[in-house]
């Protein structure tokens, strides 16, 4: 563990990511504040996504500033084979990652090398009578990423272990600064050879002085010759997602992040609130029907709020799924799929028609259930229309017992086996929707554990594919953001971020109402202001993504109900 005893504003930032043209900048940055390099501290990955990792640790190792080391630093010293960044196995951020950790280990030397092993994992910094433990990721693990939106325990235990009044840290590339309970600090200064994810190409560094008998976190943006930053990656063979991020200020990919960081994505640091995403329908690809929030179960944080005895969503008439289809008809002839969801639908008393009904009209039809006793009661019926277009979508929350009777009950699980086993032999190809909560488990250890369970009970159901398991975030944490902002959308649609209001919408029966509505989409059945009209017409008017199940759902947890694609 080393120590800095310094008593004069000190120059903290992380990041360089082999980006010559930032630290350049950075240093001139410095000169302008009066900071001379024995009072600036590098939080690590010096070498990253850019171009010229060499000529990044040749100007901090003449220089003389403070560095600790980084996960890249660690890994790049030991020759290792990956950056041991810490990114979820198979992510974009994982993929990436492989060309540039090869760039950097071409070209660095020997001498670097032995230069990064020496580096310290932890420097204790004090300034005046504070005291500050500077790491890279957390004191617990070095390629830990800690954020703004965590909660305060989180800190507070990796702070704990240090003996220090705060940590200063690095890694998630994002500035914070977080002031907790008892008067410990947390900060983190981003990173100047990246964007911050804010729309905007600038980097971010910090200044850290003593106010009085406080401390004081300054952040200050960093502007660069950021184009040519670009072109050197872009010459160098490294992956265009980075050197675009570098242009546009948005991140390739984002894996790592919660969902408040997502859902401030394209927000410029600092800024004000900015207006909300308006979206259009484009085209009616899927018409919804609710059948009812009546169903045989009362799950925990069911979305809609349906069981037994709520049926503040009246059973759906076939008369008006006829009289939508007529429409439909006759104004989108580009819909292509009718889907039903409830409650459970096939507790409607006219579900068998109104699925004929659609299937008559050549449409795609996809029904959402629980598989247990009311589509039991259905399967005779089901079977004559197993050679139709008709699709079957079976909730199973978890491939454990435990796991979904956690949240649908004791006696669910073997009833739902049962159920979908029961539509194998009957002719169909059942889908699965799961509840996927990514701060407990990853993608791929979910689907891998479907795996096993659909092996084991003999199901032809393909877990890596996404239409075969669906996988839908979890929906009961509290709302990590309002909505999602006009910028956010322009940045992150043109690159796959997609809402289904913008290809769908849903009809509902409303308890005391005489006549059906339709809403913006599956999610929204009561909210006042995403109900669009009795027909759809009234319905094809832009929708404003100013819901947190937009933020959290469809545009940051990239979920869609739909099945067309």
């Amino acid at each position: 563990m080393a120590e800095l005893i310094l008593n004069a504003p000190v120059l903290l930032f992380g990041g360089p990511y082999s980006n010559i043209q930032a630290l350049e900048a950075l240093f001139t940055a410095a000169r302008r504040h009066g900071i001379r390099p024995d009072h600036m501290i590098c939080t690590g990955d010096i070498v990253a996504y850019g171009a010229d990792p060499a000529a990044c640790i040749g100007m901090i190792r003449a220089a003389g500033v403070a560095a600790i080391r980084g996960n890249c630093e660690e890994q790049l010293a030991a020759d290792a084979a990956e950056c041991g960044c810490g990114f979820t196995p198979g992510s974009a951020c994982d993929r990436l990652s492989a060309a540039w950790f090869t760039h950097a280990r071409r070209a660095v030397s020997d001498g670097d090398r032995a230069w990064m092993a020496a580096l310290p994992r932890r420097l204790d910094l004090r300034l005046g009578r504070h005291h500050l433990a500077v790491v890279h990721g957390a004191p617990s693990r070095i390629n830990r990423f800690l954020f703004a939106s965590d909660p305060d325990e989180m800190f507070l235990d990796e702070i704990a272990t240090t003996g220090a009044d705060g940590v200063i840290a690095g890694h998630c590339g994002l500035p914070f600064t977080r002031h907790l309970p008892g008067g410990a600090v947390w900060h983190n200064a981003g990173a100047i050879g990246m964007p911050a994810n804010d729309g905007t190409p600038r980097g971010w560094y910090a200044i850290i002085e003593e106010r009085g008998e406080d401390l004081a976190f300054s952040l200050h943006p960093l502007d660069y010759a950021h184009h040519e930053a670009a072109a050197a990656m872009r010459h160098a063979g490294l992956p265009e997602d980075y050197a675009a991020a570098l242009e546009t200020g948005i991140w390739p990919s984002l894996d790592i992040l919660p969902h408040a960081e997502r859902a401030a994505t394209a927000t410029p640091l600092p800024a004000a609130p900015k207006a909300d995403a308006r979206v259009a329908l484009e085209r009616l690809e899927t018409l919804w029907f609710n059948t009812g929030t009546l169903c045989n179960l009362a799950c925990k944080d069911c979305y809609i709020e349906s069981s037994p005895r709520n049926d503040a969503l009246s059973w759906l008439r076939l008369a008006s799924v006829r009289r939508l289809l007529d429409e439909a008809a006759a104004r989108h002839p580009e819909l292509r799929e009718a889907a039903f969801t409830g409650g459970e639908p096939f507790m409607n008393p006219e579900i068998m028609p109104m699925l004929t009904l659609a299937l008559e009209r050549g449409l795609r039809v996809l029904v959402l259930t629980n598989a247990m006793t009311p589509l039991r009661h259905h399967l005779p019926a089901l079977r004559a229309l197993a050679e139709r277009d008709l699709h079957l979508r079976v909730s199973l929350d978890h491939y454990t017992e435990a796991g979904h009777a956690a949240l649908r009950g004791p006696r669910a699980w073997a009833a739902a086996l049962e159920g979908i086993s029961a539509l194998f032999a009957a002719g169909f190809a059942p889908s699965i929707a799961a509840r996927f909560d990514r701060a407990r488990e990853n993608e791929a250890a979910t689907r891998a554990g479907f795996a096993a369970l659909f092996a084991a009970q003999g199901w032809e159901i393909d877990a890596a594919d996404d239409q075969h398991l669906v996988l839908f975030p979890e929906m009961s944490a509290p709302p990590a953001a309002p909505g999602v902002s006009a910028a956010a959308w322009a940045a992150l649609h043109p690159r796959g971020a997609d809402a289904m209001c913008r290809t769908a919408r849903m009809v509902v029966q409303r308890k005391g109402e005489a006549d059906i509505a339709i809403t913006a989409c599956t999610l929204l059945p009561f909210a006042p202001r995403f109900s669009l009209g009795r027909t759809l017409a009234e319905a094809a008017r832009p929708v404003t993504l100013d819901h947190p199940h937009c933020a959290r759902f469809c545009v940051f947890g990239a979920s869609s109900c739909m099945s067309v694609r």
